[in-house]
């Protein structure tokens, strides 16, 4: 069977806290931290627009241009849609040898505000379609270079960027430091709250982006069920449904003739029937309160773009109760072809499995299925809710220390989320109390900014010269 979480992270549980020290201790002689500042692309580096076309291939067609119009419109957005690529760059790169459970594809437009099933608000990690055990410097790094390659967008000069992703690792590594200290149970109750988020602001940031702080918080809470209800839905023929905004929203109606709908409006009703057993029971008798009233394909993200997402509308006690749930499709994990395959046979299962490890808190509807569609082949899925306080950061809009805070509270979030499934004593160790490795990521992260550049220009030119196609479709 392949590693996974309960395999690769595990060999060193209960080992002494001296043997694990030891241990990182001992990585620094086989991967000195120095040895993270090179990133020299290999001489028979993969052609980075064949991985896309790679990924392209299992996606749906008509929604491929999509895709790759949006990769084409910044560096940035081409790094949100190129976690394949990075992830071939990072393979055989300098790591400990200490393994963590990974996000897989930690940008920072991936830490964000979200619900607890309390209805508190927590900053934590949102997206792990590429989760799997590996390397914990990979997430790590991701961050950096995206940090990087947002403050170029934002002009930002070099002084500026260095000191954005210098006290983001740190922060990343303090925090771990700290981690190593405590309880395993005061590191698995460790979470990033709204009153902890105000502490912070308190302390690092000036009285304005208290504030903008605050309106971001009020704001995440609207964006619920009832404020997606109101703007995707409407009323026809007396039934509630799903408002079309093609291609982004295609409801079900829209998307297949009357036999082909009515087969694939049986297979949806059966996959939440079903994946309601991944839930707990009490989540169960919860979901089983709600009927489906409509399904539409919607477009999401950027790397995501192409891949199946559905979204359904359920009902609750009246046409006012409404319940917004996505089914996305879940593949191979972008890490698997160079950490080795799951060890969950169901993708869904992986990436909720992923998160509930990862995440201090977890949607209360997240659960996984397989499904065979009409086209007679299998697929897997995942489930989540649509949108449930969900509070996302603009960095075009970011000053500096803005960008700089906002890292540092993504580099915590990441340390506690590894904290969770790797050995945090031995990561604590290898990182020390000095700042080798915060330095080393510098210079990693500009230069993985350089390759995120080149790359992007050779979409944009295959784009130009009709090697690929590509849709300006401004997102929903």
């Amino acid at each position: 069977m392949p590693q996974d979480s309960t395999t690769a992270m595990r060999s060193v549980s209960h080992a002494t806290p001296e043997e694990r020290t030891a241990r990182g201790k001992e990585a620094r002689r086989r991967s000195p931290r120095s040895a993270h500042a090179e990133f020299v692309p290999p001489k028979r580096r993969p052609d980075p627009l064949a991985i896309l076309e790679a990924q392209s291939a299992t996606r749906v067609p008509e929604l491929v241009p999509i895709r790759y119009g949006r990769m084409t419109e910044s560096p940035f957005r081409f790094y949100r849609g190129a976690a394949a690529i990075m992830a071939s760059d990072l393979a055989g790169s300098p790591d400990s040898g200490i393994k963590a459970q990974l996000c897989g594809d930690a940008h920072m437009l991936n830490f964000r505000l979200l619900a607890s099933p309390e209805r508190q608000l927590l900053f934590d990690i949102n997206d792990f379609d590429e989760t799997l055990p590996g390397p914990w410097e990979w997430d790590v790094k991701r961050l950096a270079a995206s940090l990087v390659i947002a403050g170029r967008a934002n002009d930002y000069d070099d002084k500026e960027r260095a000191g954005i992703v210098q006290a983001t690792v740190r922060s990343y590594r303090e925090a771990m430091i700290r981690f190593a200290g405590m309880r395993n149970l005061d590191v698995w109750y460790a979470r990033m709250d709204e009153d902890r988020l105000r502490e912070l602001a308190t302390e690092h940031l000036h009285k304005r982006a208290q504030k903008n702080l605050d309106r971001a918080m009020a704001k995440a809470r609207t964006k619920d069920s009832l404020q997606v209800f109101e703007k995707l839905s409407e009323v026809v023929d007396g039934e509630v449904r799903i408002a079309p905004d093609a291609p982004l929203l295609v409801p079900i109606a829209d998307l297949l003739p009357d036999v082909e709908r009515t087969a694939l409006e049986e297979v949806f009703r059966g996959l939440i029937e079903r994946y309601g057993r991944t839930l707990a029971s009490d989540r169960r008798h919860l979901l089983e309160d709600f009927r489906l009233a409509d399904v539409a394909r919607k477009v999401v993200g950027v790397g995501s773009v192409g891949t199946r997402c559905w979204i359904f509308l359920l009902l609750g006690r009246d046409g006012q109760d409404p319940l917004f749930l996505q089914a996305k499709e879940a593949g191979a994990s972008v890490l698997a072809a160079h950490v080795g395959a799951s060890r969950y046979r169901n993708q869904g299962e992986r990436v909720v499995s992923g998160q509930r490890l990862m995440q201090a808190a977890s949607d209360i509807f997240l659960g996984w299925e397989r499904v065979d569609g009409i086209d007679g082949k299998r697929r897997d899925f995942y489930i989540r809710q649509l949108r449930d306080w969900k509070g996302i950061v603009t960095p075009e809009l970011m000053v500096p220390t803005g960008m700089r805070a906002f890292g540092e509270l993504c580099g915590v979030t990441l340390a506690r989320a590894h904290a969770r499934s790797g050995d945090r004593i031995a990561i604590a160790a290898y990182l020390g109390g000095g700042d080798a490795f915060d330095r080393a990521l510098v210079d990693f992260a500009e230069a993985y900014a350089d390759q995120n550049e080149r790359d992007h220009r050779a979409l944009v030119e295959a784009v130009r010269t009709g090697q690929l196609p590509a849709e300006d479709v401004p997102a929903g």
